[in-house]
């Protein structure tokens, strides 16, 4: 009952998740935008600067086909749109899915028991904060994994000795560790 809490908690629509990497990502695609309409209105005022010489027919006769000025115009822009957009679909999943490749790997020796693996992105990455998010969570679990093998040799010690009440608390001690790593 709690999962599909939580799932449906989930399904709501949070603007305020990661203020920063939104900005960032708001910011490339805007840049993207204004970009390809700059260069969509210069061609479009190319187009209109375009003197009509000839007598008042000829005038008439261009001003009654709108379509046929208007057309390359909406074509040229259009291809520049498009252009503006497939350079934006290309590069900017790159500064995201780079940084995301590197934190799966690290992850993945993570899994195999490497717990001294530290995920090393490049100063201008723009997921800092979640490597580091990464870095500060395997620490932790490193900690906890040698406080367990440190009361678990005194436990061991205790045993081989013969000493059963510092066993007991030995044992005890390693039981409240496991108990904190919540599995």
């Amino acid at each position: 009952m709690e999962r599909s809490k939580t799932y449906k908690d989930r399904s709501k629509l949070n603007l305020a998740v990661k203020r920063e990497f939104q900005g960032w990502l708001l910011k490339q695609v805007l840049l993207a935008v204004v970009l390809s309409a700059v260069v969509a209105a210069l061609i479009l005022y190319f187009y209109a600067r375009q003197e009509v010489v000839g007598s008042f027919f000829d005038a008439h006769v261009k001003l009654r086909r709108v379509s046929d000025l208007l057309l390359p115009v909406v074509l040229s822009g259009s291809l520049v749109s498009l252009i503006g957009g497939a350079l934006l679909a290309l590069f900017l999943p790159q500064k995201i899915a780079g940084p995301l490749y590197r934190i799966e790997t690290d992850l993945a020796k993570v899994a195999q028991g490497d717990l001294g693996t530290r995920v090393k992105l490049r100063d201008n990455d723009t997921l800092q904060d979640f490597a580091g998010r990464v870095d500060e969570t395997v620490v932790a679990l490193r900690q906890r994994v040698v406080e367990i093998r440190r009361r678990h040799e005194v436990l061991e010690s205790a045993l081989s000795s013969g000493q059963l009440e510092k066993a007991r608390e030995a044992a005890a001690a390693l039981k409240e560790s496991l108990d904190r790593l919540k599995v």
